[in-house]
């Protein structure tokens, strides 16, 4: 045998007959496969140019020729730098500078994978040699050996053995059904289940166009939060706060959750009854109609032209009326769904997504159709409308989402379908009710007022409920989140579930009314929901069903950094508001001019800066990932170029 050495490599392999020892050792069952089809080519050359002098040569070149392998001074400098013009100017000189160092780095990276690849491909090459060298029984053993382990498969039987159950006490009560009809079928490890292309094309853009809102959004809401710490930056009417901040709010709220919620939506209503989609074509109307809603809604806001009848309504009615009817759209292709289902329940995922689907098309008559849009009318509207936008809407479909994802990812079913069930009755029992607690000691009603107070102390009841219900799917698989990078994601958003919807209810009272609304307070307890619930469930959602429509995982390191950065980054925005806006309200209630509670809360507006850019940051990564999970360029594996060598090699003896 010939014998091929070299100097201690990269790998810390002495000589290259250990390295290549190692690669035949970890071939997977696919190369050996692979690698099988080649020798058998092998053999029947060799055993066809044996033959050739016979006159068999060429029936025997026939029979093999058709198989082929595709490869594959110090005051006035601060002064004239802090002035808004010289800032502009600097992030215009910047952005072109950066442009170009992006540039570079690309290049950079395609020079690096180019050399890489060049790499693998003469360590192929010598594999390849290497393969050819070993005798032939020597390669057979070894090969096989191979094949055995990678065949071998546990018989799940191994701790409960085969034995039939027989207890002659009665401690042990045996279940004959050990199918888990409501959830999706559990995955093995190493094979994932097939996704219909269609469904995988669908559900990819709409994750690709809700991270795009979520981009553009978020840098609009970036700017805002400059704009408290630099109030002079611009003097351009439609950069003004009170054109951007709808702009902010309403392409994060129709464009980056809606589209994100529906998306996934597409993929698990189907899975759970066991058949497809009603209407592919329906769900491609629906991500243009919202696409299409979120587009001429910021164009328009940018322009001054909005419905100016409360916050997170902005948009006017015939562009709302777009996201009306995809709504509605979605809401048929569901129920279509749903009613041709081969499985006899409707899992309880659907349950809270179809009413999710309901309401909103029912706030968003109520808020648009003119008959109640004027007085005191128009501000029980108002709460009703923007309560019931993020209760009924964002966190009803997101709950859903919750209750088919987690429990496949821990591949156990969710703890209590009963508690399912409760939580969801009682959410649309007391969350209907409670959008007045915005306008306590307003002119509305003082009954209404305390209907709504009375209501969001009932939410304690779904909240409670569907934490438990998610905190004790955990039971027995709270090992799994260290080696997981979605359920991190899910425990987050189960802690904010549970503790910024009780703040909600805490800030429902009239006590708390009092130095709490109409301060930053609100803000930031909009954003421990709508950021630390909402967004990251659907985070957690993408992470777990992108990598099965591509087959392919995002990188570890770059999740890390998305979820800590976007974690901190909700902790330094939302914990200084909130004792920022305390202190401003105690400074109201105790006569104070207003100018002092401005002064008052600067720090806290810089803290607010600061972690809102952490989170920028963050999404940027997610986008990152998202491009990571998408990219269709393979990975080179020395292996398989190896074994495709092997078999061009012989494809060419063959044509000689």
């Amino acid at each position: 045998m010939k014998q091929i050495r070299g100097d201690t490599d990269h790998m810390g392999f002495k000589n290259d007959e250990e390295r290549f020892k190692h690669y035949i050792n970890t071939l997977n069952k696919k190369q050996i496969e692979e690698f099988r089809k080649v020798r058998e080519k092998a053999a029947s050359f060799k055993a066809a140019s044996k033959n050739m002098i016979s006159g068999l040569a060429i029936a025997g070149l026939c029979l093999i020729g058709h198989l082929s392998y595709g490869q594959e001074g110090v005051d006035a400098e601060r002064e004239v730098m802090s002035s808004g013009g010289i800032i502009i100017t600097l992030i215009l000189v910047a952005i072109p500078i950066i442009v170009g160092v992006l540039l570079l780095a690309g290049r950079v990276r395609k020079s690096i994978n180019r050399i890489s690849d060049k790499n693998k491909h003469r360590e192929a090459k010598k594999l390849a040699e290497y393969l050819e060298s070993l005798p032939e029984d020597e390669l057979e053993e070894t090969i096989k050996s191979r094949q055995e382990a990678v065949d071998f498969q546990l018989s799940q039987q191994e701790l409960s053995g085969n034995q039939p159950v027989a207890d002659r006490k009665g401690l042990i009560t045996e279940n004959p059904d050990t199918s888990l009809p409501f959830v999706a079928v559990k995955k093995k490890a190493t094979k994932r289940p097939s996704v219909d292309p269609k469904l995988a094309k669908l559900v990819l853009w709409f994750a690709a166009t809700a991270t795009f809102w979520l981009i553009f959004g978020t840098s609009v809401g970036e700017y805002v939060g400059i704009k408290f710490v630099a109030p002079d930056i611009d003097h351009t009417s439609w950069l003004s706060f009170g054109r951007l901040r709808p702009v902010h709010t309403n392409s994060v709220f129709w464009g980056w959750a809606s589209l994100g919620m529906l998306g996934l939506g597409y993929y698990s209503v189907p899975r759970v009854g066991n058949n497809v989609l009603f209407s592919y074509k329906l769900g491609w109307i629906t991500l243009i109609l919202i696409n299409a809603a979120v587009l001429f809604g910021t164009i328009a806001l940018m322009a001054g032209i909005n419905n100016g009848g409360g916050e997170f309504r902005e948009y006017i009615w015939p562009i709302m009326l777009l996201f009306a009817i995809a709504l509605i759209i979605t809401l048929y292709n569901f129920l279509k769904t749903i009613a041709s289902r081969k499985t006899k329940e409707i899992y309880i995922s659907n349950w809270y997504m179809v009413a999710a689907l309901i309401f909103a098309i029912v706030i968003t008559l109520v808020a648009y159709l003119p008959f109640w849009q004027t007085g005191l009318g128009e501000t029980i509207v108002q709460g009703y409308y923007m309560h019931q936008g993020v209760g009924m809407w964002f966190m009803m479909f997101t709950l859903g989402i919750v209750y088919y994802y987690l429990p496949q990812q821990l591949n156990q079913p969710i703890y209590s379908y009963s508690l399912g069930i409760l939580a969801y009755w009682t959410q649309i029992l007391f969350y209907t009710l409670i959008g007045s607690h915005h306008f306590v000691f307003s002119s509305i009603p003082w009954w209404l007022q305390t209907v709504a107070i009375v209501g969001s102390v009932g939410m304690v009841i779904p909240v409670v409920a569907g934490t438990t219900n998610f905190v004790m799917t955990f039971k027995g698989g709270w090992h799994k989140i260290t080696d997981s990078y979605t359920l991190p994601f899910f425990i987050v958003g189960i802690v904010f579930y549970f503790t910024g919807s009780l703040q909600g209810t805490a800030e429902a009272f009239r006590e708390t009314n009092l130095y709490w609304h109409f301060t930053d307070f609100t803000v930031a307890h909009s954003h421990l929901t709508m950021y630390g619930i909402i967004t990251f469930f659907i985070w957690a959602g993408m992470y777990v069903i992108i990598p099965r429509l591509t087959g392919k995982e995002p990188p570890q390191i770059t999740v890390g950094a998305h979820f800590w950065m976007a974690l901190i980054g909700l902790m330094f925005y939302s914990v200084p508001l909130m004792i920022g806006g305390t202190l401003r309200g105690l400074s109201w209630m105790e006569g104070k001019p207003f100018l002092d509670s401005v002064i008052l809360m600067a720090p806290h507006w810089l803290w607010r800066a600061i972690g809102g850019s952490l989170m920028w940051l963050s999404h940027l990564v997610f986008a990152y990932n998202l491009y990571k999970m998408w990219d269709s360029k393979p990975v080179l594996d020395v292996k398989d170029l190896a074994i495709q060598k092997l078999d061009k090699d012989l494809n060419q003896q063959t044509e000689k």
